[in-house]
């Protein structure tokens, strides 16, 4: 198995999370596309601000990583326009893939249709433009038949309007690494969540992303039917090393 095929390297921090300069944060992420490129990750997933930097790299280096960012990081409280204006610009400075953070507060109130209009024109502007999508549904803050209807909808909306030569350019994804659970509880991907995801989002694609720490969780993920794993350890995942890092 070739589990770099699989690993999503992550650094979505700002220099304020990071507790650096503006400077210094930089140089991490230049860090992180190099590790990626020397590495042949599957992705570079990083912060729109950061795609031309990355493309230049990449371009630079020959390499066939690809680049991923976030839309509506990292609540998903943003408006469609907003959302479709940031991922517009992301195409723009030479993304592939489009991680959306969907709306789950929306669709905790019960605003379905708010949820089911940007899953509709957030993946329309990603596919058209032949760019992978991936809907983001933050397990940690969903009950369990919440993470089974949010999965369900994202997939009835890819069916209903898109081909089936799309559906695997649409993913459904556990996390954003960065909700705040409390009492310790996970805030990403677990056993139970990715496997409800799979069962309720097939034939769409799931991605694994927050709390994926190892070889041995990212193998186990992987068995289960998981097509990608978002996480700030890709070397350590892929070397079978220990990491202490927190997404």
């Amino acid at each position: 198995m070739n589990i770099k095929q699989y690993l999503d390297s992550t650094y979505l921090k700002t220099a304020e999370q990071a507790g650096l300069s503006e400077t210094d944060n930089t140089k991490v992420v230049k860090g992180f596309i190099k590790e990626a490129i020397d590495e042949n990750f599957k992705l570079i997933m990083i912060r729109p601000d950061m795609v031309q930097m990355a493309r230049k790299m990449i371009q630079e280096a020959h390499s066939k990583v690809t680049i991923g960012t976030v839309i509506g990081f990292h609540e998903g409280t943003n408006s469609l326009e907003e959302k479709l204006a940031e991922a517009l610009m992301a195409i723009e400075n030479g993304v592939d893939d489009l991680d959306f953070v969907c709306n789950y507060e929306a669709f905790k109130r019960g605003e379905v249709e708010l949820v089911r209009n940007e899953i509709l024109e957030g993946t329309r502007l990603g596919l058209t433009h032949h760019k992978i999508v991936k809907w983001i549904i933050e397990v940690a803050a969903l009950q369990p038949d919440q993470i089974v209807q949010l999965s369900a909808l994202i997939k009835n909306v890819v069916l209903s309007n898109f081909k089936e030569d799309q559906y695997a350019s649409v993913f459904v994804k556990s996390s954003t690494g960065f909700y705040k659970t409390i009492n310790g509880l996970p805030n990403g991907a677990t056993i139970p969540t990715i496997i409800m995801m799979l069962e309720n989002a097939s034939p769409l694609p799931v991605k694994a992303a927050g709390g994926v720490r190892t070889y041995d969780e990212a193998v186990e993920m992987i068995s289960l039917g998981i097509k990608r794993i978002g996480t700030s350890s890709a070397k350590a995942i892929a070397e079978g090393t220990s990491t202490n890092s927190d997404y």
